[in-house]
């Protein structure tokens, strides 16, 4: 979805585990390393502090003599149900990304993932990447929740 503030993806799953559950799991160490699909070439340069408020990541995303920085910063942290990372620095014009896990009772939750962001040169940034920052974040997503719903699954 466009507006008149930047485009919004949103992707949602229900994983049989509670919020708290599937909210520890993103917090554990190596989480972002597991969700990451392995034909994305990204590489975490420094994380401090985890997903609480204030906490940093740096990551250098693409390839080779390509890659670019990309600095966020955690905020929103509510144990159990919700974070986010926005851009300080890096290839969008803004970013946020809020991670929500919503109760289903005790034994499920729902995954959101909400990103609100802006591509660089303004609509007609919009106009032509748009169509393609979709699909890249829909594969990325489909990817993430699919890790997370293994992680889960009773076996």
């Amino acid at each position: 979805m466009t507006g008149p503030r930047g485009i919004t993806f949103v992707a949602r799953s229900v994983i049989p585990a509670s919020a708290e559950a599937v909210f520890d799991w993103h917090e554990a160490p190596g989480a972002f390393e597991q969700l990451t699909p392995p034909w994305e070439r990204v590489r975490v340069i420094r994380h401090e502090g985890g997903i609480r408020d204030g906490a940093l990541v740096s990551l250098r995303i693409g390839p080779g003599p390509f890659a670019v920085r990309w600095d966020l910063r955690h905020a929103d942290y509510q144990y159990g149900r919700s974070f986010s990372d926005q851009q300080i620095a890096g290839p969008f014009r803004s970013w946020t990304h809020v991670h929500r896990m919503i109760p289903e009772g005790p034994d499920a939750c729902v995954l959101d993932d909400t990103i609100r962001y802006e591509l660089p040169f303004g609509s007609i940034g919009a106009l032509l990447g748009g169509p393609i920052m979709q699909r890249k974040l829909r594969r990325l997503f489909a990817y993430r929740h699919a890790v997370t719903l293994r992680a889960f699954q009773k076996t």
